[in-house]
């Protein structure tokens, strides 16, 4: 048996054709999809990258890691916790990584006997390296039973996917340079400015159009798909299609402008918490399969333990997928609990109808204390209905609150212990950069519009 788990970084799921998007992203996603089965309702438990990461290989949402924040210097797995790749290595896997998060934190290179890092000259990561590593490691390896994670960064910022994917999602008789287009003055001018500027805006030579960026996600997604072509090819090259279990996920998605937040992965709105899942595992999982109910990244390791006849470990708090497989179960979730701490700190439970949300902190972003959506008649998350039904809001106030409380006791709450000792860890980041330049973040913050536009245009110039 060979498992090859993907992640898919920074990919939100409405954003693929299998998931309802009108434009031709993903053909090759759609196809094995088609082939096996897709997750209608999947959601991380912790945002992003690091915690996300950490909660699949462990099984564990981050209250019970104490893993909650994104570039927290103090954060640490302890090895009492499980990891998926040991338990396979011991399992008789050979155990492989074509990825690079091991320079966030050192346990994810833990249990890897081959740990290809994709790390270069540059930081960004093109899936080719990805598939040119993966696939001369699989054809050494392929009469071995194996555990290869892939990690794909293509459509995480800055969007520099290869030029000739972007006339497909952008009138090629549009100039995206044009200087008369002011539609970006709102994100030059947004307090995580700073930021963007150096990570991704000054590596994009000046757009000027807001919608030629969407176009460049797109086109990376589209770049994406055929990647994963070419190394689903090369799989049924080696004749190991159908002994293969391959599970592709998105860590978090992407906010593209919604909820004043640019190009970037924060905020628990669905386009950063709605991500994509799909299974394929031919004569073992239906093909055509679709499961409306609710999951989330903790359900992949317990479904994998189970698939290759492994034990779970006691105190995973992730449930098998199998059962909703199977046909006998529509969901593992009523409601599921979502946390983020990189931007900003917040916490909020989503139910099949209702999302609640809880800001801790809001970073360089102006968040009300609590905000509550109805999922079915604003599904965009425009209206916050917390003044209009005060005493539901209070209802999922009271339910996180005691939800924390059963989950971490008498434990200190690590998310804000994280922002009181250390600050949020993207703010960090703006204040280093503004300190270059003789500012402090609260000046930075009180400047009027106008005053922080003209400090941005010096920037930019």
């Amino acid at each position: 048996m060979k498992i090859i788990l993907i992640s898919l970084d920074t990919l939100r799921a409405d954003r693929l054709s299998c998931y309802g998007y009108a434009q031709l992203t993903s053909p090759h996603i759609d196809s094995i999809a088609s082939q096996g089965a897709l997750f209608e309702q999947a959601f991380p438990s912790d945002i992003p990258t690091e915690v996300a990461h950490t909660s699949i290989f462990t099984g564990k949402i981050g209250l019970s890691t104490g893993v909650v924040s994104h570039g927290s210097p103090s954060s640490f797995l302890s090895k009492e916790h499980s990891w998926l790749p040991e338990i396979l290595r011991k399992s008789g896997f050979t155990t492989a990584a074509v990825d690079n998060l091991y320079h966030l934190k050192e346990w994810f290179a833990r249990g890897y006997q081959y740990y290809l890092n994709t790390v270069g000259t540059t930081r960004w990561i093109d899936g080719q390296k990805v598939n040119d590593l993966a696939k001369s490691w699989i054809k050494d390896h392929k009469d071995e039973d194996f555990f290869l994670f892939l990690h794909y960064w293509d459509p995480h910022t800055p969007y520099l996917p290869p030029e000739h994917y972007v006339p497909q999602f952008y009138d090629t008789g549009r100039n995206p340079y044009d200087p008369k287009n002011k539609s970006m003055e709102q994100a030059f001018n947004h307090p995580a400015y700073p930021f963007f500027k150096h990570h991704h805006y000054d590596l994009l030579d000046g757009v000027t159009d807001i919608s030629y960026l969407d176009a460049l996600y797109n086109a990376e997604i589209r770049y994406m798909d055929d990647l994963l072509k070419d190394l689903d090819s090369f799989l049924a090259d080696q004749g190991i299609t159908e002994e293969t279990m391959l599970i592709l996920f998105g860590d978090h998605g992407e906010s593209l402008t919604e909820h004043n937040i640019f190009w970037d992965h924060c905020g628990l709105y669905e386009p950063t918490v709605h991500v994509p899942m799909i299974i394929r595992w031919n004569e073992n999982i239906k093909a055509g399969t679709r499961v409306s109910g609710m999951v989330q990244h903790t359900d992949l390791f317990p479904t994998i333990l189970e698939a290759v006849g492994c034990e779970n470990p006691s105190h995973v708090d992730g449930q098998s997928l199998w059962p909703l497989l199977h046909g006998t179960k529509k969901g593992n979730y009523d409601e599921i609990y979502l946390s983020e701490c990189a931007w900003q700190a917040a916490r909020a439970i989503r139910t099949e109808r209702y999302k609640y949300i809880k800001t801790y902190d809001g970073g360089p972003f102006t968040r009300p204390p609590s905000e509550l959506y109805d999922l079915h008649e604003d599904p965009h998350e425009l209206t916050n209905l917390v003044s209009v039904f005060p005493d539901l809001a209070q209802q999922f106030e009271s339910k996180l609150d005691t939800w924390l409380q059963v989950r971490n006791g008498d434990r200190e709450d690590p998310l804000l212990a994280t922002v009181q000792r250390e600050g949020l860890p993207f703010k960090r980041r703006i204040e280093k950069i503004l300190s270059s330049h003789g500012l402090t973040w609260e000046e930075w913050k009180k400047d009027t519009r106008r005053e922080r536009l003209e400090f941005s245009s010096q920037l930019r110039t």
